[in-house]
């Protein structure tokens, strides 16, 4: 019956078919094929070769109907014709023949309502072991009826030799076909082009079902208050979200359904660049037989070195969930109580704690903004102001304002309360104040669990309009109100009307030509001549 499966899409004269090995199977294979080694705590470590990230300027959609309705084109979504994918998918298909082969089936989405069937082919055993890791593993019952719904072909040790006279960008090829419920890779191995194409799958189909899909981590309390946290890379979603009073619902990738919050994997995939088993003890205690690490250095004793980042400081490793001891074990949860969107301000100007209008949460969250610091990417000297829709727009198939309709619906219909925190920088920007204490942050993130934060009385800030606590608890009321932070009184005003003009400035592409969805109004406002 496999054979026969794997005919069908194309593949000729498969040999053997390891399908949906368990954890030790799969460290046995691995091993025995030389594709990673062993360290001291138990987990295998992996090279994924020349690549340690994704290639997102390597990643299409087929350009063909109905698909091409609704997907947003230009630099995240690029078209690519049915024939160029006809003679990719040909050189994918002629890759894995006459190989044995790794069939792994697994599901996205824990909601019963809302998850999808996904089967993966691949040659290499550490490839299945990372989507076992990270999607949700079937039973044993529901794998004698599994029925994929979308295939993901990975060839990843063939490459494009047509690319230019293709038009393409490279000779990696990551490809999805909507209506043939199939994707292709070729030329990476890493094993993130897997996890986070199903994920722009998840944000193709959910929101066209009226289903709101999100880049973020999720926990619930014991009162089964649901928290959503949104927050680019650095602003501390996945360690603040990790909570050893609230169970952790999943660190990455959800969805809203109308029965509530549910996780889209069944793992893990945490940076490991300098852990220290003091400040992240869970995702260092985490690391065990059944983890895959990525890019790390290893010793010959199996010691994991993680200061070093030679070669890259995207270091990876992925487990199951439940390698956590305080997780959901149903992966879903109530509909929530409280979204925070998390950023880390570098330049000093958004308050440790904001609580946001409706109309604010729409704007901010389209503005998904952060700011990356000296030191965090090779040629950054100074703060520089990031902007990524809804938290995750590479991975947006559909236009960001989709998203955002969907995010303003279930706040009202659920009666969300929705705050902004600075995890960054305050009394002045990076260079000159100080990054906010974590004691301070994880006090605002509980008085706002706690509804402490609702008893508050509130000013309303100059240019941006937030609504900020005057006291909250035993935080330091100066720091509450940046400008009162700031010793130089006249330099916050330069700083913060400047970053007010490059949020006004990115803002302008849901404004122009003919966007009916203009929330321009509630974000910050400069004087005009």
């Amino acid at each position: 019956m496999n054979k026969a499966e794997i005919s069908e899409i194309g593949i000729k004269n498969a040999q053997t078919i390891f399908r949906n090995l368990s954890f030790d199977e799969l460290i046995e294979h691995e091993l025995r094929n030389g594709e990673c080694v062993m360290t001291k705590s138990g987990a295998t470590a992996v090279d994924t070769g020349i690549f340690t990230g994704r290639s997102p300027k390597d990643k299409y959609f087929v350009n063909q109907d109905p698909s091409n309705r609704y997907i947003a084109w230009g630099d995240v979504n690029k078209k690519v014709d049915k024939a160029i994918f006809e003679e990719l998918l040909s050189l994918a298909q002629h890759q894995l023949s006459n190989k044995d082969l790794y069939l792994t089936d697994a599901y996205c989405g824990s909601s019963p309502a809302s998850k999808r069937s996904i089967r993966f082919v691949s040659e290499i055993a550490w490839q299945a072991h990372f989507v076992t890791n990270m999607f949700i593993r079937p039973s044993s019952e529901e794998l004698e009826t599994f029925k994929p719904a979308f295939t993901v072909l990975n060839a990843c040790k063939t490459v494009n030799p047509s690319y230019k006279e293709q038009g393409l960008n490279s000779d990696v090829f990551v490809v999805f076909d909507v209506e043939e419920n199939l994707a292709i890779i070729g030329g990476t191995w890493y094993g993130g082009e897997m996890k986070k194409g199903i994920f722009s799958m998840m944000n193709y189909w959910l929101p066209l079902e009226g289903k709101l899909s999100m880049h973020c981590s999720a926990n619930v309390g014991k009162e089964g208050d649901t928290c959503l946290f949104f927050g680019l890379s650095g602003t501390g979603k996945t360690t603040l979200s990790t909570d050893p009073q609230r169970a952790l619902i999943g660190d990455d990738e959800h969805g809203w359904d109308d029965e509530g919050v549910f996780n889209f994997e069944g793992g893990c995939y945490a940076k490991v660049i300098n852990l220290d088993p003091s400040s992240e003890p869970e995702i260092y205690g985490a690391i065990r037989r059944g983890a895959l690490l990525e890019n790390v250095v290893v010793d010959e004793n199996g010691v994991v070195n993680y200061a070093d980042g030679s070669k890259t400081e995207n270091t990876r490793v992925s487990y199951p969930i439940e390698h956590i001891d305080n997780f959901q074990p149903s992966l879903m949860a109530a509909h929530p109580k409280n979204i925070i969107f998390l950023s880390a301000d570098a330049f000093g100007v958004l308050p440790p704690v904001s609580k946001l209008s409706k109309e604010q949460a729409m704007y901010y969250f389209l503005s998904g903004y952060t700011a990356k610091v000296a030191g965090t990417e090779r040629g950054i000297t100074e703060p520089v102001a990031t902007f990524s829709s809804c938290f995750g727009e590479a991975f947006l198939p559909l236009h960001p304002t989709v998203y955002a309709k969907l995010l303003g619906e279930k706040i009202d219909q659920h009666g969300v309360n929705v705050y902004l925190v600075n995890t960054g920088w305050t009394g002045g920007g990076y260079g000159v104040g100080k990054r906010m204490s974590i004691k301070d942050t994880r006090a605002c993130i509980n008085a706002i669990l706690d509804g402490s934060i609702r008893e508050s009385e509130f000013d309303i800030t100059n240019t941006f309009g937030f609504h900020i606590p005057k006291t909250l608890g035993d935080i330091d009321p100066i720091i509450l109100n940046p400008r009162n932070a700031w010793a130089d009184r006249d330099a916050y005003i330069i700083q913060r009307d400047s970053l007010a003009a490059l949020f006004i400035k990115n803002f302008q592409k849901y404004t122009e030509g003919q966007s009916d969805f203009d929330y321009s109004a509630a974000g910050p406002q400069l004087p005009t001549e």
